[in-house]
């Protein structure tokens, strides 16, 4: 999916400068498949700062990162307002799917990567609107995943439609806005694929959006679409938002 992401965004990684040489902070990196991509884009002479405050995700990355054989990717401990990043010591700072999952912080966040930037560089979001994803030809037993995620982070107070929001955020913290643009994500799901509402389903179960009759159901529907022929197709809106620092 991070290749995927990347060769669809080719032209947008140009305009906010993800070019060789570049230095480039992925914020919230997760696994870190994301910043192995990039770091390629930048090549031996540009660098990766892999920021990730999950203990298992940066397990996880450490090993993504090793298995890549590339050396120019660094790993660090750290959240999207204390990421340990020097004032304006970055060329770009991305930020993916993370600010639909922190209600109430968004802005603070985003401020926090504006000032790490250096002038001219630019500050790189992606988000969704959870409530627009959709499956077809999958079974019938999914049907509501998608529309129990939404409530569970409503319930948490984050923000299922944070991507309509990227370009407002960028404005705020004082940036030029060079790009805001939605498209869909279309995959073809292939069998033992699981969305994040499934990797969600703990949380969903101890907040009581869902039941454990829930889970059952999903389980059940996720076997049933892993043996059929026609591949279930999942449709994932997609926000893309580019904010420049003044100055050069």
């Amino acid at each position: 999916m991070a290749a995927r992401a990347v060769a669809s965004e080719v032209d947008e990684f140009r305009m906010a400068g993800i070019v060789p040489g570049a230095t480039v902070a992925d914020v919230g990196c997760g696994p870190a498949a994301m910043s192995v991509e990039v770091a390629h884009l930048v090549g031996p002479a540009g660098r990766v700062i892999g920021i990730e405050p999950d203990e298992r995700s940066r397990a996880t990355a450490t090993a993504v990162i090793a298995a890549s054989g590339l050396a120019n990717i660094e790993l660090r401990d750290g959240t999207a307002t204390d990421t340990g990043l020097g004032p304006r010591s970055v060329d770009v700072a991305m930020m993916r799917h993370v600010l639909a999952h922190n209600g109430g912080r968004e802005q603070a966040f985003v401020d926090h990567l504006a000032s790490r930037v250096r002038p001219g560089g630019c500050v790189y979001l992606v988000d969704t609107d959870l409530t627009g994803a959709r499956t077809i030809d999958g079974a019938p037993e999914l049907d509501d995943l998608f529309e129990k995620y939404s409530q569970f982070h409503r319930a948490r107070g984050n923000d299922p439609l944070a991507g309509l929001r990227l370009a407002n955020l960028l404005k705020a913290a004082g940036l030029e806005v060079l790009a805001f643009e939605g498209r869909y994500s279309i995959l073809a799901a292939p069998p033992g694929m699981r969305p994040p509402p499934w990797a969600g389903r703990d949380s969903m179960l101890a907040q009581g959006t869902i039941t454990q009759d829930d889970v059952d159901r999903w389980q059940g529907g996720f076997e049933k679409s892993d043996a059929l022929e026609v591949r279930p197709t999942i449709f994932v809106p997609l926000f893309i938002a580019i904010g420049r620092v003044a100055g050069a």
